[in-house]
């Protein structure tokens, strides 16, 4: 996914994301509110694994979800890079898995971070994830 960046001109991962983010919106008509996205470059393995990660997610969002809205925050600072990835759709029983959710948790377990995925009935998932 990396290679994905460099391919968009060697932009930052915020606006990487800020761009998929867009174009996703687009084609899926799921609103996107942006909370934060970092000033500060995000490069390497980090940004490698944050950006395939948001890909993963609202892969998931746009194909499970039935959500509305998207919202979305992406934080760098002394206590570390957090990212967090909220949707307002169905949401799913605790304990389910699948391929996609472990492929995000082992990008993030990787560059030395945790990720976890909180969903509710009803109400939504969150992807939340610490580097």
């Amino acid at each position: 996914m990396y290679e994905e960046l460099r391919m968009r001109g060697k932009r930052s991962l915020a606006a990487a994301i800020e761009d998929y983010l867009t174009e996703w919106s687009e084609r899926t008509g799921i609103s996107v509110e942006v909370w934060a996205m970092p000033r500060e470059r995000v490069t390497g393995p980090v940004a490698d694994a944050v950006y395939a990660v948001v890909l993963e997610a609202l892969s998931n969002v746009e194909r499970h979800s039935g959500a509305h809205t998207l919202s979305i925050a992406l934080t760098t600072g002394r206590g570390g890079l957090r990212l967090t990835v909220s949707d307002n759709g169905i949401g799913f029983p605790p304990g389910r898995t699948g391929r996609g959710m472990d492929t995000m948790k082992r990008r993030f377990s990787e560059v030395g971070g945790t990720l976890t995925i909180n969903s509710v009935v009803g109400e939504g998932t969150t992807v939340s994830g610490h580097i």
